[in-house]
C-alpha cells in the first residue's frame, strides 16, 4: 500500500540536493557526468544534419548551441528559477527522438522550418507543466509507451543510411567490421561488468569502433579536426526562423507535438527517479518538482529553437552516476552546466566527435533506439496491459508500422495526406489519444461533489458518500468503509483549530478560501476516490512513512486519523502539483492490508 510503513533511511547517500560538498570533489564530478554525455549531445545532432544533408557551417553551429542549451539547462534543472527547474541534478542534453522528424523538417523546409516546429512545440511543455494534474487522464503512459516503441520504426532508416557511410574506395568489409566492433563492446561491456565501467560503456564502444575505422581501414577523416582550433566559436551559420507556416510545416507538427509529449514523459520518468535517489530517507514523490523538470525541458527547447539546434531533454545516465556516487547536491548539476559550456568552446574536441564514421554512430544509435523501444515496453508494462490497453496499444503500433512504409492505399494518400499520414509516431500517437479519450469518455459514470473546504464540509462528505454507496448496491460494510476514509481523509485535509484560525482571517481579506473536488468511481466491487484540494503543504504519504517513527511528545490526536485511514484504505496516492492536491484512495469491501491502530 502507498504510504504504508516507515522510510528506511539510505546510508549510501553521502550529500543530499541541499548539501554542498567539496569544491574538487563537485569540479571533478561535474567533468565525469559531462564526458559521460558529451558524445550524445553531439553526435545527435550531426546524425540529423549530416542524414539530412545540411552544411558543415550549420552543423558547426547546431553543435556548439547544443552545448551550451545544455549547460544551461542543467543548471536552471539544479537551480529552479521559479517554478522553471526541479531543483535535482538532472542532466540536459540532444534528444534522440526528435532526429527522424527533424530530418524530415530539414529536407522539406529547411533548417528555418525545424527552428519554427521546435518552437511551436515546446510551448506544449509548458502547457503540460502548467496542466500536469488536469491532462493526467488524457496524456497518459499508456500513449508515451506507444509513441516510444515507434521511434525506433521511425529512425531505422536513417540508421541504415548511416551504416553504409564509408568514403570511396574503403574496403567491403570496412563498414561491417567497424560496425560490429562499436556494437558489441557498447552491448557486451554492460552485460559483464556493473558499477561505473557500465555507464561508460558507449564512450568505450565509440573509442573501440573509431580506432578500428581509422587505424584498420583509414576511414576515420582527420583533416578537419587538424584544422580546427583549440579554443574559439564556430562560424555564425544561425538558420533563422522560417515564419511562412507553409502545408510541410502543418502536416510534420503534429509529429513534432507528439515526440514532445514522449519528452515531457521522459523527463517525469527521470524527475521521480531522481527524487528516489537523492534522499537519505525516502519521501513522496513531489508532483510540483516533475512540473518543474519539465517546464526546464520546454525552456530548453524553446532556446534550442530559437538557436536553431536539436532540441534537448532529461538523461537517465546522470541518475545512474548519482546513485553511484551517493552525492546528489545541487551544486553538481551547476559543475555539470559549467563543464558543458565550456566544451562549447573547444572546437578541436568537437570536430573529433563530429568527424566519428558512419558506421560507429550507426551502431551507437542502434544501442539507443532500442533501449527506447525497451523503455517504452516498461512503462506499458507497468501501466498494465490488460485486454482494453493491450487493444488500443496493439491497434495503434499496427497502424503506426503500416503508415510509416506506406503499407495501406499508398496510391490513395498523396499530397498533404501523404506528409500527414507518412510517419508512424504521428499515427500511433493520435490513434492511441483518441482511443483513450473514447474510453475515457464512455466509461462508467463518475460521481461528483464540488465544495468548500472548511470544517463544515464532512457532513456534505459524508451523504455524498452514503448515496454513492447505495446507488452501487453495496453493503452496509462497504458503506461504512467508505464513510470512514471520507471522514478521515477530511480530518486530513481540514485544519487544525488554530490554523483554521490564522486561515478565515486571511479569507475575511482576500475573499479566497481553499476548495474541495471530491470524484467517486467503481471498479468491480471497489471504490476509488480522488479528492482535488487547493494546495496545503503536507504530504499524507509522507505522513503515513512516519507514523512508526513520531517523535515523543506528538499528541496522539494528530496521528489517529492517519492510521484509520491506513487501516480501511487498501491504497493511498498524494500527488502534490503547484496549486492543487490529489489524494486518490481506493477502498475495496475487504481489508487488503492489516492495519496496525
Amino acid at each position: 500500500m502507498a504510504g504504508s510503513g516507515p522510510g528506511l533511511a539510505r546510508q549510501d547517500v553521502r550529500f543530499e540536493p541541499n548539501e554542498r560538498p567539496p569544491l574538487p570533489m563537485a569540479a571533478g564530478l561535474g567533468v565525469q557526468y559531462a564526458l559521460i554525455c558529451l558524445a550524445s549531445i553531439v553526435l545527435t545532432p550531426t546524425v540529423m544534419i549530416t542524414v539530412a544533408g545540411g552544411s558543415a557551417e550549420y552543423l558547426s553551429w547546431a553543435v556548439f548551441a547544443a552545448l551550451v542549451i545544455s549547460g544551461i539547462t542543467t543548471a536552471i534543472q539544479a537551480r529552479s528559477v521559479g517554478r522553471i527547474g526541479a531543483g535535482y541534478v538532472l542532466i540536459m542534453g540532444s534528444t534522440s527522438a526528435f532526429i527522424a522528424v527533424s530530418v524530415t523538417a530539414i529536407e522539406q523546409g529547411g533548417p528555418g522550418m525545424l527552428a519554427v516546429l521546435i518552437i511551436a512545440s515546446s510551448l506544449v511543455q509548458f502547457l503540460l507543466a502548467s496542466r500536469m494534474a488536469l491532462l493526467r487522464r488524457v496524456f497518459t503512459p499508456t500513449v508515451a509507451g506507444t509513441v516510444l516503441i515507434l521511434i525506433p520504426v521511425t529512425l531505422t532508416p536513417m540508421i541504415l543510411r548511416k551504416l553504409a557511410e564509408v568514403p570511396a574506395g574503403a574496403p567491403t568489409a570496412a563498414g561491417p567490421l567497424v560496425a560490429g566492433v562499436t556494437l558489441a563492446v557498447t552491448v557486451l561491456v554492460p552485460l559483464r561488468f556493473s558499477g561505473a565501467l557500465r555507464l561508460w560503456a558507449p564512450a568505450l564502444g565509440i573509442v573501440a569502433g573509431s580506432l578500428v575505422a581509422g587505424l584498420g581501414f583509414g576511414i576515420y577523416d582527420m583533416s578537419s579536426v587538424y584544422e580546427a582550433r583549440w579554443i574559439g566559436l564556430p562560424d555564425l551559420a544561425y538558420p533563422g526562423l522560417d515564419l511562412s507556416f507553409r502545408p510541410e510545416f502543418w502536416a510534420l507538427l503534429p509529429s513534432f507535438l507528439m515526440v514532445t509529449l514522449v519528452s515531457a514523459m521522459d523527463t517525469l520518468g527521470d524527475a521521480i527517479a531522481i527524487q528516489r535517489v537523492s534522499w537519505r530517507r525516502p519521501r513522496a514523490i513531489d508532483f510540483r518538482s516533475i512540473q518543474g523538470a519539465i517546464a526546464a525541458d520546454g525552456a530548453g527547447n524553446l532556446l534550442s529553437g530559437l538557436a536553431g539546434t536539436v532540441p534537448n531533454t532529461t538523461y537517465g545516465v546522470g541518475i545512474a552516476v548519482a546513485e553511484l556516487t551517493g552525492v546528489t547536491s545541487r551544486a553538481i548539476g551547476m559543475c555539470v552546466g559549467v563543464v558543458f559550456a565550456a566544451f562549447a568552446f573547444l572546437p578541436k574536441l568537437l570536430a573529433l566527435i563530429i568527424a566519428i564514421p558512419g558506421p560507429v554512430v550507426a551502431a551507437y544509435f542502434i544501442v539507443v533506439v532500442a533501449l527506447i523501444f525497451v523503455f517504452g515496453m516498461k512503462i506499458l508494462l507497468q501501466e498494465g496491459l490488460d485486454y482494453r490497453n493491450g487493444l488500443v496499444v496493439g491497434v495503434a503500433f499496427w497502424l503506426g508500422i503500416v503508415f510509416q512504409f506506406d503499407w495501406i492505399y499508398p496510391e490513395q494518400i498523396v499530397g498533404a495526406w501523404e506528409e500527414f499520414l507518412g510517419n508512424g509516431m504521428t499515427v500511433g500517437g493520435i490513434t492511441v489519444i483518441l482511443l483513450t479519450i473514447f474510453a475515457e469518455v464512455t466509461g462508467g459514470r463518475r460521481a461528483r461533489l464540488k465544495t468548500r473546504l472548511s470544517d463544515d464540509t464532512w457532513s456534505e462528505v459524508d451523504a455524498f458518500l452514503v448515496k454513492f454507496a447505495a446507488r452501487k448496491g453495496w453493503d452496509e460494510e462497504m458503506e461504512t468503509r467508505l464513510r470512514a476514509v471520507g471522514e478521515e481523509t477530511m480530518q486530513i485535509l481540514g485544519r487544525q483549530e488554530a490554523e483554521a484560525a490564522v486561515e478565515a482571517a486571511a479569507e475575511a481579506e482576500t475573499g479566497e478560501a481553499r476548495s474541495l473536488l471530491l470524484i467517486a468511481s467503481s471498479d468491480g466491487p471497489a471504490a476509488d476516490l480522488e479528492f482535488i484540494a487547493t494546495t496545503d503543504e503536507k504530504n499524507v504519504e509522507d505522513q503515513l512513512a512516519l507514523l512508526s517513527e513520531v517523535a515523543a511528545g506528538v499528541p496522539v490526536e494528530a496521528e489517529t486519523p492517519l492510521r484509520l485511514l491506513r487501516h480501511y484504505a487498501s491504497s493511498i496516492r498524494h500527488q502534490q502539483y503547484h496549486d492543487i492536491d490529489i489524494l486518490t484512495i481506493r477502498v475495496e469491501s475487504a481489508p487488503q492490508v492489516a492495519g496496525d491502530f
